[in-house]
């Protein structure tokens, strides 16, 4: 429990810090645009260009899916079971820039999706591989910037996110 009050108090610390910095205001616009190309509509893009492209039977296109049908559920029950209030509830007379689409924070699901779209984006087009990992870790940053996230949030969404993708990479036998 001390290992868990330490991490949440250098989180909150980071997260206040980030938040009181003079380059918080320049960064929130870019947030908010960064942080919607993490909502979906991107990765419901990418598989109709897929399924246009390459037809129901793109091994790239079932990887896609099977890695949500793992990563959503994985994410739902962290999310749902930790119950980890977001910085607008934790801390006081904090408000956030945006309004979230649920309760809790731990772990970022933006975060999450972003970094499994880019591993398994960057396993198919590696000469993209860094552009894809910056776009990802723009969109985690950004939920911070926007304050629905503390930086721990997004970390683990990180991992997960990239867990995910290389688990089912290695299932289809692609790795």
């Amino acid at each position: 429990m001390k290992l868990l009050y330490s991490i949440h108090k250098y989180d909150v610390f980071m997260f206040t810090w980030l938040i009181n910095t003079r380059i918080h205001g320049a960064l929130t616009k870019a947030s908010r645009y960064l942080s919607k190309t993490g909502d979906g509509v991107l990765y419901v893009l990418i598989a109709a260009v897929l399924v246009w492209h390459e037809g129901l039977e793109s091994s790239f296109l079932h990887i896609i899916l099977l890695a949500f049908l793992i990563e959503r559920p994985i994410y739902f029950i962290l999310k749902n079971g930790l119950k980890r209030n977001r910085p607008e509830a934790a801390l006081k007379n904090f408000r956030s820039i945006i309004k979230p689409s649920d309760k809790f924070s731990f772990p970022s699901g933006h975060t999450s999706a972003a970094f499994m779209m880019a591993t398994l984006l960057s396993f198919y087009f590696p000469t993209l591989i860094i552009p894809f990992y910056i776009w990802a870790t723009l969109v985690g940053c950004s939920r911070v910037v926007l304050g629905v996230h503390f930086p721990t949030d997004t970390l683990v969404g990180s991992i997960l996110g990239i867990s995910t993708a290389v688990f089912c990479l290695g299932y289809i036998g692609q790795i």
